[in-house]
């Protein structure tokens, strides 16, 4: 956990300092120890939460240079990842229940990002495609929004 933390605090320096190319390749690396020690961390809530803001930190870095669409590519694959993690049988409960609380979160943030940034196909198929006529993610969100103003 130590050297995943290492490279996100690193990241974040260079994504601060606006050095885009060498931010993302710590997120990347940080993102790859986490994917590979996935189910060897005793915190499964910390293995979670290393998977997704390492997912999060690159869909900001993506958005921030102007790239929507691969910050959205992102955030997908942070949430169909944790929704194939609850369902999977051969992880630890422990694991899938880590997951299933993540994904709460990463629900919300596709949500947040459809909402401001627009739909892309992968969104669309991840949140329900919708039938002409019907609302869009965006729009639903907005609906839900208001009923609580």
């Amino acid at each position: 956990m130590e050297q995943w933390k290492r490279l996100i605090e690193a990241g974040n320096r260079y994504f601060a300092e606006g050095s885009w190319v060498e931010a993302r390749e710590q997120y990347l690396q940080a993102l790859a120890l986490a994917q590979v020690l996935f189910e060897r961390w005793r915190d499964t809530d910390a293995a979670v939460a290393a998977f997704v803001v390492s997912q999060h930190n690159l869909a900001d870095l993506q958005l921030m240079i102007g790239h929507p669409e691969e910050s959205a590519e992102h955030l997908c694959a942070c949430h169909e990842y944790l929704l194939r993690c609850m369902n999977s049988e051969h992880l630890a409960p422990a694991l899938r229940q880590a997951a299933l609380n993540h994904s709460n979160r990463t629900y919300i943030s596709l949500l947040n990002f459809v909402a401001e940034h627009g739909a892309y196909p992968r969104t669309d198929r991840l949140l329900g495609a919708h039938a002409p006529g019907d609302a869009s993610p965006a729009e639903r969100l907005a609906s839900v929004i208001r009923q609580y103003h």
